[in-house]
Parts: structure tokens; sequence; C-alpha cells
């Protein structure tokens, strides 16, 4: 028995080590999208009290970017040092959980957690992003441990870091708090109570952003969209045909193993992983959301540092026979196929066996480099490109930008000059028909103006890049 556990431990680190491998290679493989970019635009700034009069209008609390202009400073501004902030918030984070799981289940369970926290496609996704999500993963993780190990000094100073990284942190320690209290576990109730009074006074700090009908506007009433998304980014692609087959394997476990006990309803695991706050939590937002809509599938990453060591646990539960080992391995390897193949393709997207460099449906990059030394540039998108300008420009792949790229009001003006110019470029990049949409008001103007635009990136995709000259200047044919 120890000499297979041994085997399976060596198997699941290189496995593990490998999903992380190729996540780090994977750094650079796409341009930074319009979420990382304003990542770049809130953290990248020249000094603190800049930093938070940019935080003062935006979504989130200020720890990740507070800390992001930290690493900034120290280690250069780029798009590499950007995401590796991520993929080292992702290792500390799996480490945890595992760590977590193995002090809940002992060492049987470690194998299966290495895999689930290393390669499942939920870490794996926001590995290299840009974004709060693999730091938010970290500090939770480190929540429940102390919070497991009755810590309550360093607890609260988790649950504080994850209010202030992610307000679904918030969300999910104001249940915690309320849940400890409800069983009467004072000294913890009290640590997270104090520990989130400092994200309540941000919250009040930048409510009038928070507050207003500008924030989480892009989100929608829940419905069968968001439960399928939310189970694509745990699971991976084609997550109801998944369940189903999981529910079938379960099925087939029961005719050849046996189970020993019922830990998926164990109330001391579900509290002591913090499942239970943290299904609570889920619960309320899904249920409010309704009214003033909060949940979007990616912020539900928060619930992973619960789910996934309680997942593991469930390990224990099967003493199988042969047959239903070989059942269980084939099993794991197929999901793990699944993740290494489409688990990645938001991480490496792949046209005609090229890499398209697309992510999220952005290609900043490729305007960026496309449109390098040209004057007279608009765009719906001004702000966007002038970020991934000054990111292409930091990773030494176009020249310092001879100007900048100017809005849709400045381009107006510029057309009402005495003397407007000869050429002038258009540029956005984004989802298709959003992208025709934003750019068409600024095609009409030129229009109006007497100019012709004639397409000049037409091999790309998610990107569009106009040259627009005078009426009177063109030559006959």
């Amino acid at each position: 028995m120890r000499h297979r556990l041994h085997w399976d431990l060596l198997l699941a680190v290189v496995v593990a080590a490998a999903f992380a491998l190729r996540c780090l290679l994977l750094m650079d493989a796409t341009g930074l999208w319009s979420d990382e970019l304003y990542s770049v635009g809130k953290s990248f700034q020249a000094s603190p009290a800049a930093l938070i009069a940019m935080l003062r209008e935006d979504t989130h609390p200020p720890a990740y970017y507070a800390l992001l202009w930290i690493w900034g400073q120290v280690v250069g501004q780029s798009p590499i040092t950007l995401r590796l902030f991520s993929w080292l918030a992702y290792l500390a984070g799996g480490l945890v959980m595992v760590a977590q799981s193995r002090a809940l289940g002992g060492q049987r369970v470690v194998p299966l957690a290495l895999l689930l926290a290393f390669c499942s496609p939920f870490p794996v996704r926001f590995a290299i992003e840009g974004k709060s999500y693999a730091l938010l993963v970290l500090v939770v993780a480190l929540a429940w441990w102390w919070r497991r190990a009755e810590r309550p000094l360093l607890y609260g100073c988790a649950v504080a870091f994850a209010s202030l990284t992610h307000f679904y942190g918030l969300f999910l320690f104001l249940a915690t708090a309320f849940w400890d209290g409800w069983k009467q576990r004072w000294s913890m109730a009290f640590a997270a109570g104090l520990a989130v009074l400092p994200s309540l006074g941000w919250i009040v700090f930048a409510s009038s952003y928070l507050l207003s009908s500008r924030s989480g506007s892009w989100i929608g009433r829940p419905d069968f969209a968001l439960l399928e998304d939310t189970l694509a980014r745990g699971i991976g692609v084609w997550p109801i045909p998944k369940l189903v087959l999981l529910a079938v394997l379960l099925v087939l476990l029961r005719r050849w193993g046996s189970q020993r006990s019922q830990s998926w309803s164990d109330p001391d695991l579900l509290d002591r992983s913090g499942l239970i706050p943290s299904a609570v939590m889920t619960g309320v937002v899904v249920l409010v959301s309704f009214f003033k809509p909060l949940a979007f599938s990616r912020y539900f990453v928060v619930m992973l540092p619960a789910l996934l060591p309680w997942l593991v646990m469930q390990s224990l539960d099967w003493s199988l026979d042969r047959r239903g080992r070989w059942l269980v391995n084939a099993a794991l390897i197929v999901l793990l196929i699944s993740w290494w193949g489409p688990g990645f393709a938001e991480l490496d997207p792949v046209v005609g066996g090229v890499r398209s460099g697309v992510r999220e449906q952005d290609h900043f990059r490729a305007v960026s480099q496309r449109a390098a030394g040209l004057e007279e540039r608009y765009s719906p998108r001004a702000r966007l490109l002038n970020l991934s300008d000054r990111m292409e420009w930091s990773m030494g792949r176009l020249e310092q930008p001879v100007g900048s790229w100017q809005g849709p009001r400045l381009l107006r003006a510029r057309l009402e000059d005495t003397t407007p110019p000869a050429e002038l470029w258009l540029a956005s990049s984004g989802p298709e028909r959003a992208m025709q949409k934003k750019l068409r008001p600024l095609e009409e103007m030129m229009e109006q103006a007497g100019y012709i635009c004639a397409e000049e990136a037409s091999d790309l995709s998610h990107a569009r890049l106009l040259h627009c000259q005078s009426g009177s200047r063109i030559p006959e044919r």
C-alpha cells in the first residue's frame, strides 16, 4: 500500500509540475486583453497617490493593485511581470490547498489534491492572467488553513487581505463570521468581524463609484448560462456530459467498491473545510443577483479553496478492488487529457495550426504592432491601445510611440480644424460585433468629412486597422 502511494505521489507531482510549467511557458503567448490592460492602467502608476486616485473609480478593492504596484517597482512593469505575479500566487495557493487537504485527510489524499490544485481548469485559467483571482485563491486558502487551526490573529489577517483583494472575499467572510457566531466560536467570529472593517471602509471611501449604476453594469441576472459557465470553469469543456459520466462512474463504483462512510455529509468536515459558509455566500449572492446583479462566473473561484479539500476527502470513502481502481484511474486520465488540451485553449489559442495571439476576444497587441510609428491615430478604445503600446514598448517589440491614440471627441475636433490631416488611422479590438458597433460611428464621421477608409489588417481576427485618406488626395486609377 505504501509503495503504491509513493508512486501515485511521484506521478501526481510530475503531472502537476507539467501543468504549472506549461502555464509559465505560455506567459507571453497572447497579448494582454482588456481587463489585464486595465490592471496595467491602475497598478503601473507613477506614485501611490495616483494609484489610490485611480482605484477610487474602480469596481474592485485595492489590495491586489497595491501589491502589483510594489511588485512593478521591484521587478519592472511589463506583461511578463504582470502575469508572473499571478503565476507565483497560483503556485503558492495550490500548495496551501494541498496542505489543507493533507491536514484533513492525511497523506493518502495528497496525489489527488495535487492534481486538482494545479491541473483543474479554474486555477489553470487564472494562473497567468493579470487579475486578482490567483491571489484571491491564495489568501482565502490561507484563511481556511488558519481557521481550521484556530489561530484567530492569523485568520483575521488573511480575512482582511481577502476582503481587500476582491469583494467576493468580503462576502465570503461576512457569511463565515455569521456562521461561526451561530456556532458560538466567538474568537473566530470576532476576528473575521474586525478583519472585514477595512474593506467596508473602502466601500464608503469609493462609494461614489461603487454605488452608482456604472459599477458591475456588465453583469447579467442569473440564468442557466451562468451555471454552465461556472461548471465549465470548474471541470472543463462539456461540463454537463462530464457530470453525467461522473454519476455513471459513481454507480459503477458502488458495484465494485464498498463505502466506509458518508463524509460528503459529515458536518464537521463541511465546517472545517469552509464549505458551509462558502455555500451560504454563494446562495445569498445568487439570490441578491436577481435584484442587483452580482453573480459572475469567474468570481466563484473564491469557492475553490473550500471545495477542493472537501472533494479530495471523498476519495477516502471508497475501498476499491482492482477493477475499481482501474476504472477510477482511467476516468482520471481522461479528465486530465481534457484539461491539458481544451483547458489551455484560452491561454494558447491556435487557429489553423498557428497561434492567434487572441485572448478573451481581444487582440490589442496586434494593433499596437501594426500601427507602430504611425501618427494621427484614433480609436473608441484609445486608453487601452495606449496601454498596449506602453507594454509592447516595455518588451522591446516596438519603438517609443511617436504619438498617442486619441478618442472620438478629439477626432471630431481634428476634423473640424482649419487644416485637417490628409490621412489618419482608425483602429479597435474586441469581440467582432461589439468592435464593429463602437468603430462604426468613427467611420461615419470620416465619411461625412470626405475621407475614404480602407482596411489595413484584414488578416487579423478581433482587430481592425483602417487607413483613411481625404478624397481629394486619393490618386485616380
